[in-house]
């Protein structure tokens, strides 16, 4: 704990004292102006290149087991005597790491401000490494699904830490573009599964060779996080709250700064760190966090806005809408698209494209332009879709057009912009417990629209289950224009000030 001596100092920066430095505070928060974050390109990509390997790790597995599915089911090339699985079996293999996201997510909200963001990330490499060995090395069902639900607790936790350290350690003015470039991976994770999968599905045991494929990426991840510093901000979090002594932790603040912005950072660290503490005492972050503060004040509000986007970037239909992208493409006579795996590896091509879009001008146009238009293009495509299925049954070029501007503008908004906007929009000192609630809200509404796909389909059809979904999309646009603010060019502490 810190002592006594510490303790006015902390009460000088909250109240601002004769030392001035309240004034220092205010200055920054209320209009924009703060130190210059002198950082170097080449040390800004390591910090973000090894958390982003959860993104990857995440992807991969997606397409990985689409391929592996087939593999495992085969009898000439699953290389296994119990390979005859019902539909329910097969679902919890492709399911199982879902159910272990969302135990990760909740795991994540008692263990994240306690562990911190680096190690959080640690622990999540050592998940993935450990369900990916258990489900190559899966003798039975049983032992394939539990490796699943063990890498999904990786998912669970990369999914909640990741977002935050590379936020809480990029430089303002790249943050938007490394966060989104977060998404670029997960989506280049897809691919490569694909990719992999489709040269192995026809090899003896290939499903094994899949997810083993996942062991190396997960060790480098481990070894990685293991090498960078921790957050500056968790650390003077923990110092402004008493959990340490404050010169101890505010030095090895500056340390874990000067190595993630290189040398270029010269002597101005000392100043950029004492800005932050000062902002973070401005702002109240000296304060506990407590479980009713999360559905109270700034929180409440980040919580509705972050909750909000990530329900809406799943019950907007993008599970669905690719369940019929093979159909789609199959309808419209393209050959070379008809196998499944062609068609979801030309479909994860282009999202890599309309992915890379949205990191190159998410930092240059903003939050909200990309999520408004994003969404608006989204709105067009679903009714599109289902004007198709009720309809035009006999323009499958028209279905063909909607279905890649659904993925385009998802690409371009929901997709990247949700997991930025989660990331920055919570109060420093709730930020672990907040992210973890929308990350849980992220993977239950994707398990709800996954599951509820089916019945409805049945029930209502495709093309109103479209409609449906346009609506939705509708009701979306509606909640970003009226309660997502813009962050571009703001530091997380300035953000808290101005936004919450």
């Amino acid at each position: 704990m810190a002592s006594d001596p510490e303790q006015p100092r902390l009460s000088s920066l909250q109240k601002g004292g004769s030392s001035g430095e309240l004034g220092d505070a205010q200055e920054p928060l209320l209009n924009g102006v703060h130190n210059s974050e002198n950082y170097s390109v080449l040390a800004a990509i390591l910090p973000f290149l090894f958390p982003a390997l959860g993104g990857l790790l995440y992807g991969y597995d997606i397409g990985a087991t689409s391929c592996a599915t087939i593999s495992v089911e085969s009898p000439t090339s699953s290389g296994i005597s119990w390979y005859n699985l019902s539909s329910v079996e097969i679902g919890l293999i492709t399911s199982g790491s879902l159910y272990g996201a969302l135990i990760g997510s909740v795991l994540a909200f008692n263990v994240a401000d306690f562990l911190g963001r680096r190690r959080e990330l640690i622990l999540a490499a050592i998940f993935y490494l450990l369900g990916a060995l258990v489900t190559a090395l899966a003798p039975d069902l049983p032992v394939m699904v539990i490796g699943r639900f063990v890498f999904g607790i990786g998912i669970g936790l990369a999914m909640h830490a990741a977002p935050m350290y590379i936020a809480e350690t990029a430089p303002s003015e790249i943050r938007g573009r490394l966060i989104s470039l977060k998404e670029f991976f997960i989506v280049l994770g897809m691919v490569g599964g694909y990719g992999i999968g489709s040269l192995l599905v026809d090899t003896v045991a290939g499903w094994r060779y899949m997810y083993a494929a996942a062991i190396p990426l997960a060790v480098i991840m481990g070894i990685g996080m293991w090498w960078l510093p921790a957050s500056p901000r968790w650390i003077l979090l923990r110092a402004i709250q008493g959990r340490g002594n404050m010169h101890e932790l505010k030095e090895t603040a500056i340390s874990c700064l000067c190595r993630l912005r290189g040398t270029s950072i010269g002597d101005s660290a000392p100043a950029q760190v004492d800005e932050m503490l000062a902002e973070l005492s401005y702002v109240g972050e000296e304060k506990e966090a407590s479980l009713g503060e999360m559905f109270h004040g700034k929180c409440a509000k980040a919580l509705v806005i972050g909750a909000g986007l990530v329900l809406f970037q799943q019950i907007t239909g993008q599970p669905s809408v690719l369940y019929y992208a093979a159909s789609i493409f199959q309808s419209a006579g393209f050959s070379e698209a008809s196998d499944a795996t062609r068609v979801s590896i030309l479909l994860g091509v282009f999202k890599l494209i309309m992915t890379g879009a949205a990191v190159l001008v998410v930092d240059r146009l903003g939050r909200r332009p990309l999520l408004l238009g994003g969404v608006s293009g989204m709105v067009i495509s679903l009714f599109l879709l289902g004007s198709y299925y009720l309809f035009f049954d006999n323009a499958p070029v028209t279905a063909v057009v909607a279905l890649l501007l659904y993925v385009g503008c998802y690409q371009l908004s929901f997709g990247p912009i949700g997991w930025l906007m989660i990331s920055e929009i919570f109060p420093l000192r709730l930020r672990g417990r907040g992210l973890s609630i929308a990350v849980l809200v992220n993977f239950a509404a994707n398990a709800l629209v996954t599951f509820a796909f089916s019945p409805l389909k049945v029930l209502l059809g495709a093309g109103i289950l479209f409609y449906v979904f346009g609506a939705i999309a509708v009701a979306s646009l509606v909640f970003i224009f009226f309660i997502v603010p813009e962050t571009k060019g703001l530091t997380l502490e300035e953000i808290e000030a101005k936004c919450l």
